[in-house]
């Protein structure tokens, strides 16, 4: 019964927090996305050669799969890989326009684009958790990793409520960040989800040029969020033994 209630609680939680992600880069109504990336290849497996006009500095997809967490990194968790479509490649307006770098992070989408993407959904050793933690490796040249890390600092001291693809988030505010990798910002949206308050927190590490992104919702237990420590500093160890760029 323990485990039933369990798997029934992570799959609600990442069925409503991810298809929220998958509803924002939609483009099912006809009409035509507000803003295409300009390469965001690579949640789905995607191409391993470097994208043409690359500089040097970039990872590729099959590097980041090589340098994301996978099984048996952290005992006890279990990981789930990201398609595609959890992952949109176009990314949404927000009103007001100050808080375009959060929205873009819902989607773990940035600006500028990022040249390849993986992402995993974890789930803890705690069965009754309702925790959901999911992460992406953003690979960027350096100076635009710079870019994406600048503007959502910015953000989180300019913005304090926005709406984005039909839904309001509101309560925006910086957390502290971890002292991992070379630059750190954290951040907390409380959003609406099926009438609940719901407070989700973000962590984005910037380990040479590729980002290490995290978002954590509980739905069961709302003010319970954040995003471990030990799931931080293990993936952002892991990205640098990879090799930074």
């Amino acid at each position: 019964m323990k485990s039933s209630v369990s798997r029934a609680v992570v799959a609600a939680s990442v069925t409503v927090a991810l298809g929220l992600t998958a509803a924002c880069g939609s483009d099912d109504d006809g009409k035509k996305p507000s803003k295409p990336a300009k390469s965001a290849q690579g949640s789905d497996g995607g191409k391993d050669a470097k994208p043409a006009g690359a500089k040097q500095g970039a990872l590729t997809t099959a590097e980041l799969e090589k340098a994301v967490l996978a099984k048996g990194d952290l005992k006890g968790y279990k990981l789930e890989k990201l398609s595609a479509a959890d992952m949109p490649a176009q990314t949404v307006p927000s009103d007001p326009v100050t808080c375009q770098p959060l929205a873009n992070m819902f989607m773990f989408a940035t600006d500028p684009a990022s040249k390849a993407r993986v992402g995993r959904t974890m789930t803890g050793p705690d069965e009754m958790d309702a925790t959901i933690i999911t992460l992406a490796l953003l690979a960027h040249e350096k100076d635009d990793a710079e870019k994406v890390m600048d503007g959502l600092r910015t953000a989180t001291k300019k913005c304090e409520a926005y709406e984005h693809a039909g839904s309001k988030y509101r309560e925006v505010a910086a957390l502290p960040a971890p002292k991992s990798g070379d630059d750190a910002v954290s951040y907390k949206v409380v959003g609406l989800i099926e009438g609940q308050k719901t407070p989700m927190s973000f962590t984005v590490v910037r380990s040479g040029s590729t980002l290490a992104a995290f978002y954590s919702i509980n739905l069961l237990k709302p003010k319970e969020f954040g995003v471990p420590t030990k799931i931080v500093e293990a993936q952002v160890d892991k990205l640098a033994k990879a090799g930074k760029r």
